[in-house]
């Protein structure tokens, strides 16, 4: 595997383990719903886009070789990948989703798993670490991208409009709510200019006009026809 996958797939395991295994675990469940925000944001968004990153065809073909693994292949298709995404991002996000996942935790682990794999799915439609569909290319990417970013400014939108406090795990912090909303809305601004600049980019780099094919040139006579070339024709009598 190339040493930039490497690097891509090794900062998105990090980034996971930031998520759940930090002080911000402890206290996104039971102190500040801002912190909360920022580990799904971790999960869902920027540790997905860096171990889809890291990801080759090479290591993902033996797995979809598997016919129930190979099948799920389809999800990740930009028309199925982009609803997933948002419908999973909504509904965990009510109140009489969200509350109950904070006070269990088999729940808040499943959470966290779809979180994790809607956001890897709707970055595989974008990253294609296997070839996509064909007519998935940079302008409808770009389009895909602005559309994401979208669903998830309006769901910061709701957060930091409210006049009450959605959740009543946080005591009633609608400042910490409002502050919430802003990570998220900030967070998408960001990673969209990112996102932007990186299919630009490769955009320019396929459009880069490849240097003209030479003319083949024709063979060198033989050996014998250049000596006679080079001595001369007899000459006639006069």
């Amino acid at each position: 595997m190339p040493i930039a996958r490497q690097l891509w797939f090794g900062a998105g395991l990090t980034l996971l383990a930031m998520a759940v295994a930090t002080p911000i675990d402890t206290i996104g469940e039971e102190s500040l719903f801002s912190v909360h925000m920022v580990q799904h944001l971790l999960i869902v968004d920027v540790a997905a886009f860096c171990i889809v990153k890291g990801l080759t065809g090479p290591l993902l073909r033996p797995l979809l070789a598997l016919p129930a693994v190979g099948r799920l292949r389809a999800l990740a298709h930009p028309l199925v990948a982009l609803p997933l995404w948002a419908v999973n991002l909504y509904v965990w996000h009510l109140p009489a989703l969200y509350e109950p996942a904070l006070r269990h935790g088999g729940l808040h682990a499943l959470e966290h798993g779809m979180f994790f794999a809607t956001g890897a799915l709707m970055w595989a439609a974008v990253i294609e670490p296997l070839p996509g569909v064909r007519w998935f290319g940079t302008g409808w990417k770009a389009a895909y991208v602005l559309a994401v970013r979208t669903v998830g400014a309006g769901l910061a939108n709701v957060l930091i409009w409210s006049d009450q406090p959605l959740y009543s795990s946080y005591g009633g912090d609608l400042p910490d709510q409002v502050l919430g909303g802003l990570i998220m809305f900030t967070e998408g601004g960001v990673v969209t200019l990112l996102a932007f600049a990186w299919l630009f980019l490769g955009w320019m780099k396929h459009a880069e006009p490849r240097p003209a094919r030479r003319a083949p040139q024709p063979p060198p006579p033989p050996a014998h026809a250049r000596s006679a070339r080079s001595s001369g024709a007899p000459g006639k009598p006069a």
